[in-house]
């Protein structure tokens, strides 16, 4: 995490250095901010990645951890309003990295658009500042319904994201992809007879036609009533691709997790998600990583918004006591080896077992006594009390005087017998 957190910085820091107009405007007289631009944007890469949807929690954990890569950083307010208003650069640098790749010249594209809720009660929806672009719609891959918007998204099989859109629910996935390739000609200029795999929603004789006057060829699977399509057979396996793409910006990234209730919000949150897919894909392929796609190398930090705890080895740890949680066994299924293979617990005297209890009881200091006094005194013991003659007869207990001593001649009838006829 810390080489992608430093490769990103020096490359958007050379970016927004030779591109100054890509900056956000800042008066000219005045205080200059603290945290650069270009931290900001490696600092919204690292909390997607991280997978903190909460940025008051995100700022903790990067105060307690980050500050090597991060010497100052905004109050949760300020890092918001800043993040709002970089929608536009963090665009920009969402392009500049992926045409950095060697993906980027991949003549075959998926095409698809997946959910992005933003709301779930009637109220919501009502007063929301998103009502009027947020709709409700219906997803048919999970069967369900919902409110909020969709992201159009176009990347390679590689899974690097080439082109997007967010738009309104309902609105004409076949409209939004000609409004890709409409607000950015150069996409398919430069690509003469770039594929596309689809699924059967981008289906008519009108829209193809357009897809063909701009150089692209539509590769999807036949609708209900039309003959078998050429090429069928070959692009069916690729067509789970995208949707594994979309799992992984919602799985891994928290895409329906954005957390944004304006529209500038929610803008800027799926750019930070789409960014942080970019940044990834890049800092693999420049580390010759052969698989694009993953972030495992990446999202293995501390928990999501909890403090951790220090990692030391068993033999730096010793018996020190870190809280009973901190030994218990996720699982619930405990140590069910044999005693003689079982791990003793340091500190614990007699061969004690792997115990949280017995384990904070070798985290307490030894008891201070005044210097001649034995530690472990003799253990004290209660002499038996002598049985009346009266209640016991030939071996026998005498239940008529079982009631003038209860307790006793309970006593007597629970120890082992020593005759035959006592049982």
């Amino acid at each position: 995490m810390d080489t992608l957190a430093t490769a990103l910085y020096v490359k958007t820091d050379d970016l927004l250095k030779g591109s100054p107009q890509l900056v956000p405007w800042r008066p000219e007289v005045g205080i200059s901010p603290k945290l650069s631009d270009a931290e900001l944007v490696t600092l919204a890469v690292v909390q997607a990645l991280l997978g903190f949807t909460s940025e008051a929690r995100w700022l903790r954990h990067a105060r307690a951890h980050l500050r090597h890569l991060f010497p100052y950083l905004p109050p949760q307010p300020g890092n918001n309003k800043r993040l709002r208003a970089s929608a536009s650069m963090i665009r920009h640098c969402i392009r500049v990295l992926a045409a950095d790749t060697s993906v980027w010249a991949d003549d075959v594209w998926v095409v698809d658009s997946t959910p992005v809720e933003c709301g779930r009660s009637r109220e919501t929806a009502k007063r929301s500042e998103l009502a009027g672009w947020a709709e409700y719609g219906y997803c048919a891959s999970h069967s369900r319904y919902f409110w909020g918007l969709r992201l159009h998204l176009v990347a390679t099989l590689g899974g690097l994201p080439v082109g997007f859109a967010l738009s309104g629910a309902k609105a004409d996935e076949r409209q939004v992809l000609l409004g890709i390739f409409g607000a950015d000609p150069g996409l398919l200029a430069q690509r003469p007879g770039q594929t596309l795999i689809a699924d059967k929603n981008y289906y008519g004789a009108t829209f193809e036609a357009a897809l063909g006057d701009a150089g692209a060829r539509l590769l999807r699977p036949a609708r209900k009533g039309e003959p078998e399509r050429p090429g069928a057979c070959l692009f069916k396996p690729l067509r789970q691709v995208i949707e594994s793409i979309n799992e992984t910006f919602k799985g891994q990234l928290d895409l329906e997790r954005h957390g944004g209730h304006t529209p500038q919000g929610v803008i800027v949150r799926v750019l930070q998600r789409i960014l942080a897919l970019t940044a990834a894909i890049w800092h693999n392929d420049r580390a010759g990583q052969p698989v694009l796609r993953s972030l495992v190398a990446y999202d293995h930090s501390a928990p999501r918004g909890a403090l951790s705890y220090p990692r030391f080895s068993r033999e730096e740890l010793g018996g020190r006591f870190l809280g009973l949680m901190a030994y218990l066994d996720p699982k619930g299924e405990g140590d069910n080896s044999m005693p003689g293979k079982q791990r003793l617990c340091p500190g614990v005297r007699n061969r004690a077992l792997r115990d949280p209890r017995n384990m904070a009881k070798a985290g307490l200091p030894e008891p201070q006594s005044p210097a001649g006094l034995n530690r472990n005194p003799p253990e004290r013991r209660l002499k038996p009390v002598p049985c009346p003659a009266s209640a016991i007869s030939g071996g026998r207990c005498i239940l008529r005087d079982a009631e003038r001593y209860p307790v006793r001649a309970f006593k007597e009838m629970s120890g082992e017998p020593k005759l035959r006829y006592h049982v």
